[in-house]
């Protein structure tokens, strides 16, 4: 994940931005940041769901074939 700094660089930029706006310098910089935050938000989020096993009321596994797929191949390599 993103660090603490950057995080409270994004909110500082964002409240700046609704009080008086930003300048291009800092519209860039907030640009940058968001995207490296999404970058880092999807990784997480990726790994989450790779990691997930679906498992019915019966306690049978009804994880999706594709998914079950994915993890194979991860624990090849």
């Amino acid at each position: 994940m993103l660090s603490s700094e950057k995080l409270a660089r994004i909110n500082e930029l964002a409240a700046k931005k609704k009080r008086e706006g930003l300048t291009i310098e800092e519209s860039k910089e907030q640009s940058k940041l968001r995207s490296e935050y999404l970058q880092a938000f999807r990784k997480t989020m990726k790994n989450t769901i790779e990691n997930v096993t679906i498992v019915d009321p019966n306690g049978n596994d009804v994880t999706p074939d594709k998914l079950k797929q994915v993890k194979a191949r991860k624990k090849l390599h």
